[in-house]
């Protein structure tokens, strides 16, 4: 081949590696049913990683309600969701769910800013009188990227409890990652010290919010300041150095959706940004947890943060604190945000009344 022949065909395979380098990757595509396992099939490879398929009935010890729910297919493929996607989906379903849970729990809720940190305070319809002198600080969950649970954890305990509830806009990740939101929740909690005993103040969340309750009471110790008379970790943990066993199991929704396995690298970069994984304070597990207030933590069978919330609690018993733990069967991550599940009912009564019973003393 002379010396024109071998650059015009080097030119050629030039052009086609651009133009592929330049058409988009196709996306990946949803297993289908005919590509699903349809026996049980279990591998240990010599490091002890499980290589494992199981066909996993819906059990009869929940609802129909729940049955059905965990019966609703997700694709398990597909091109990952954008902050910006994120934050409108939260958005658009926060947006419902305030609907849906005002209408089991009536109230008055009003934008607000406490300590120049946004806030929305929820006030039950009815709130008795000797009610007036307690509060129930929400940190929200949501990823720490987005708002998914400053309506659907704060409304249906308010009612419960007929207790006021006031639930923190924390700023978010990335934009603002740790310490900020705990920097913004622990200022409110110092400005409702202004009004409020801390006896007759609760401080509780839900998944990325649970895991800002333990911070922040692991922040209060060590600033000298009184705890409150509770703590409500709700589908939560206080490790970010090491993956539990649940997180290579099960996504948001149990089973469905995304199934991707922990990545080699440290959990939530975004929020944890150069913060050391170990450091007691964006890890609490690792911090003094001797002196914390009476703690209820609930997660469920199909809950990726079910090895985070077991293990968090398992380090406060082994402290001394009054932990108590409910474990649901079978449903996926924060369940009770649904207002049309019976036990997503029977889980906010039980935080509620935990509540009342802790202010009571």
């Amino acid at each position: 081949m002379n010396l024109f022949a071998r650059s015009a065909s080097l030119l050629l395979l030039l052009t086609s590696a651009i133009v592929q380098a330049q058409e988009p990757t196709a996306a990946p595509q949803p297993t289908t049913a005919t590509q699903s396992p349809t026996r049980d099939t279990s591998y240990i490879d010599t490091q002890g990683t499980a290589h494992v398929t199981r066909i996993v009935p819906v059990p009869k010890t929940i609802s129909a309600e729940a049955q059905r729910s965990l019966s609703r297919q997700m694709p398990d493929q597909g091109p990952p969701q954008s902050l910006a996607e994120r934050r409108r989906g939260t958005d658009g379903y926060t947006a419902r769910a305030r609907v849906e849970w005002s209408r089991l729990c009536p109230n008055q809720l009003v934008e607000d800013k406490i300590a120049a940190v946004p806030v929305r305070v929820v006030t039950p319809e009815g709130l008795p009188e000797a009610n007036r002198d307690k509060v129930l600080l929400n940190l929200h969950g949501g990823g720490f990227n987005s708002d998914s649970g400053s309506y659907t954890e704060s409304i249906p305990i308010a009612g419960y409890s007929r207790i006021k509830v006031v639930a923190v806009l924390y700023r978010l990740a990335p934009e603002h990652p740790f310490p900020a939101a705990v920097d913004d929740s622990v200022a409110v909690y110092k400005e409702l010290l202004k009004t409020y005993k801390p006896s007759q103040i609760v401080i509780y969340g839900t998944s990325a919010g649970a895991i800002l309750t333990a911070e922040v009471a692991a922040r209060l110790k060590q600033l000298g300041l009184p705890l409150p008379a509770a703590l409500g970790i709700f589908s939560g943990m206080g490790d970010f150095a090491r993956y539990g066993d649940s997180e290579a199991v099960y996504g948001l929704r149990g089973f469905s959706g995304h199934l991707d396995s922990p990545e080699p690298e440290p959990h939530d970069s975004e929020y944890a940004a150069a913060t050391d994984r170990r450091d007691p304070l964006l890890s609490p597990i690792f911090s003094d947890l001797h002196g914390l207030p009476p703690t209820l933590f609930i997660t469920s069978g199909r809950d990726l943060l079910l090895s985070g919330t077991v293990n968090l609690h398992r380090a406060y018993l082994n402290a001394g604190v009054d932990a108590r733990l409910v474990v649901f069967d079978a449903l996926p991550h924060a369940f009770w945000y649904d207002s049309a599940l019976p036990e997503a009912i029977e889980a906010n009564h039980m935080m509620a009344d935990f509540f009342v019973q802790q202010l009571r003393k």
